[in-house]
């Protein structure tokens, strides 16, 4: 018997964009590990791309930055599932609106700032809200963060603090969701890794080669591997984990004074 199996569980995975995704690295494994997948994706270009990824799964479109589509999804999703429950909810979605280009982070624009925090943040929130009576029990919820939210990398702009907003509303959900339920709540936090989102943000081929270096293996972050590590959170084998980031970042975090990258420093 497999350590972990998903067999007769249903996942609703939030932020497919295409074959880069950490969402689809997610889904892939849990399909394969026997679990039935419900991707809900931002807009109809996506929901066919989801559908040649995925041709088994429904797909239902939902931009989580307008409220209400997270309500009408839920309404979707509920007449889908005809009475069965969901055993957990992937949150994969963040957005930043550089509306100016990157800025020193003391001149970020409020608004961009807030439809970040709304679409980054809020929605994980949200949506555990409107779907909470959609929800099993034992459910687990589980967000994509990143691996440090103290580390002021100036090109990826005010997306750390949102990121440790998000990792705050850990605690806040399971405390919340403990009343009346064992749903438990929990954040994988990965390394720089390549995705399609990465790959907009100014210098990060740079940073993620930087990154190689200092982790304590001298190889990247794969997505697979993050996706591994959100795999086991929806898993009951991770049953008394809640209200936890779990940093995937192979030892980066302890290694900055890596005796290579002190010597070229100061060589």
């Amino acid at each position: 018997m497999s350590f972990i199996t998903f067999d007769n569980k249903r996942i609703a995975v939030f932020g497919l964009a295409n074959k880069k995704s950490v969402a689809f690295f997610i889904a892939r494994e849990l399909i394969a590990s026997g679990a039935e997948v419900i991707h809900v994706v931002r807009s109809e270009e996506r929901k066919k791309t989801a559908h040649k990824l995925f041709p088994q799964c429904s797909v239902f479109i939902c931009d989580v930055e307008d409220e209400e589509n997270i309500i009408r999804v839920r309404d979707e999703i509920r007449e889908e599932l005809d009475g069965k429950l969901l055993h957990g909810i992937v949150h994969s979605i963040a957005f930043a609106n550089y509306s100016e280009g990157f800025k020193p982070f003391h001149q970020t624009r409020k608004d961009d700032f807030l439809q970040a925090v709304n679409i980054s943040c809020f929605s994980f929130i949200s949506i555990a809200n409107h779907f909470k009576d959609l929800l099993h029990s034992d459910a687990s919820v589980v967000t994509i963060s990143i691996s440090t939210t103290t580390m002021a990398a100036e090109n990826y702009g005010y997306m750390a603090p949102i990121k440790a907003a998000l990792d705050s509303s850990l605690c806040f959900l399971a405390k919340s969701f403990s009343a009346f339920s064992n749903i438990r709540f929990n954040a994988v936090a990965p390394g720089l890794l390549k995705t399609s989102a990465s790959a907009g943000i100014p210098g990060y081929i740079d940073s993620y080669l930087y990154a190689e270096k200092a982790i304590l293996r001298k190889k990247a972050i794969s997505t697979q591997e993050a996706a591994d590590a959100a795999v086991f959170l929806l898993s009951d084998r991770a049953s008394a984990i809640t209200a936890q980031t779990i940093v995937v970042d192979g030892g980066m975090a302890v290694n900055y004074f890596d005796k290579e990258i002190v010597g070229k420093a100061v060589g």
